[in-house]
């Protein structure tokens, strides 16, 4: 009996011990279980608090460029086409002269016209002094009334005579400096449509100046940025104070030519059938770097969206509710917050709702963050265009050590198959 009672204490104690030691086991696994578990540390990233701004817009319009003074040279007067005084496609200024229509002509015709003036003043000088003799012999009963009332229908007459010799003369020096055509403006002028020694009438073309400074745009806002633009120029922006950026794509060995200008003209109501108003801009350019014809995009600088938010545009992810932004709460842990977007604005995008003023919003790159995820926050400096560009180069550098990675696999082979075929 009492060796059972034995029997039975030491396998109870073995039990024990076993057990014992099983617990002790068990939380040698645990622990290593739990210390991976843990928290990570809190995630560094910039942050901002949310307060409405004015964001400047990054827009381009299409248009097409145009020499808003660009003329045709017609004839004014028939003759023979004696003479041309210029080069297709060389630069004229004003008043140069181009062409040459038979001037001897008109030079004829205004000799005489001189001469019919010259006859018609001695007509009036004889018709005056005959006017004033009858003046006097009427005064001495000499003449009778009727008689002076002829010598004074006679010098009115004359006088008339005089005016329309003039009249004609006036006419026919026209004439004759329309035989000589000159440059109404200064510009690159074109081919000649008429060659020398043929016969031209008044209306017949005979080639085109066009200016190529300055140029003029001419391009559709939408009713929205039109909108915002007058606002500017209600707030006492000059029109001539709105600057604009012309970009010509591909014409230049380094990439995009461009033109600063002016906005000089926007329109007053909306096109229905577009719903955009018209606006045109005016650019300088000295050296004809672009010509008139082009298609060109044309910027206009400082154009904003007034009392809206933005985040930088790395900010925002697709989530499984659409676009959405990272959020502090009050513990700093990250919380999904969907957005609705509204336009980009270069390296900003602005966000119409989903946002309060004096959110805590993550700014900086999001990759790899979680919801729940604490966060250090960081200082914003505000230049989203730094946070883009750091990004950018960081991953052309990993892009750039994945080649050389992937270069070094490839080699790897062939040279083994190299060493062990020596």
């Amino acid at each position: 009996m009492k060796k059972m009672i034995h029997s039975r204490r030491a396998s109870l104690v073995t039990l024990l011990a076993a057990l014992a030691l099983a617990a002790c086991g068990q939380e040698e696994s645990e622990a290593p279980q739990q210390g991976a578990e843990q928290e990570p540390p809190p995630h560094m990233i910039a942050v901002v608090e949310m307060a409405r701004q004015d964001i400047a817009l990054d827009k381009s319009y299409p248009s097409l460029l145009r020499s808003d003074d660009e003329v045709t040279l017609v004839a004014r007067v028939s003759g023979a086409l004696e003479a041309r005084h210029f080069e297709p496609g060389q630069m004229v200024e004003e008043g140069d002269r181009l062409y040459t229509i038979e001037p001897d002509l008109y030079q004829a015709t205004v000799n005489q016209r001189e001469a019919d003036l010259q006859s018609a003043r001695a007509e009036l000088s004889r018709a005056q002094r005959d006017a004033q003799r009858f003046e006097q012999l009427l005064s001495q009963n000499s003449v009778s009334r009727q008689q002076y009332d002829q010598a004074l229908a006679d010098q009115r007459v004359a006088q008339a005579n005089v005016a329309q010799a003039e009249a004609a003369l006036t006419s026919a020096n026209l004439d004759l400096g329309y035989s000589q055509v000159t440059a109404p403006v200064s510009g690159m002028i074109s081919l000649s449509q008429i060659n020398v020694g043929n016969f031209v009438t008044s209306g017949t073309e005979l080639a085109s100046i066009t200016p190529l400074d300055p140029l003029e745009v001419r391009f559709q806002l939408p009713q929205r940025d039109a909108f915002e633009l007058r606002r500017q120029l209600s707030q006492g922006t000059e029109a001539s104070d709105i600057r604009a950026r012309l970009s010509i794509p591909g014409i230049s060995s380094g990439g995009d030519a461009e033109l600063e200008g002016y906005l000089d003209f926007l329109g007053s109501s909306v096109d229905r059938g577009t719903s955009t108003v018209q606006a045109a801009a005016t650019f300088e350019n000295p050296d004809a770097t672009v010509l008139p014809g082009q298609f060109v995009r044309v910027q206009i600088e400082g154009l904003k969206r007034f009392d809206v938010m933005a985040v930088p545009e790395i900010a925002v992810t697709q989530g499984l509710m659409g676009p959405q932004v990272y959020v502090l709460d009050d513990e700093n842990k990250a919380r999904e917050r969907t957005v609705s977007l509204g336009e980009l604005a270069g390296p900003w995008l602005i966000i119409q709702d989903g946002l309060e003023p004096g959110d805590r919003v993550v700014v900086g790159d999001p990759a790899g963050l979680e919801p729940g995820r604490t966060i250090d926050p960081q200082p914003f400096s505000g230049n989203a265009e730094a946070i883009m560009e750091r990004i950018e180069q960081e991953e052309a550098q990993e892009q750039a050590e994945q080649a050389q990675a992937l270069e070094g696999a490839a080699e790897g082979p062939s040279a083994e198959g190299e060493e062990g075929a020596q």
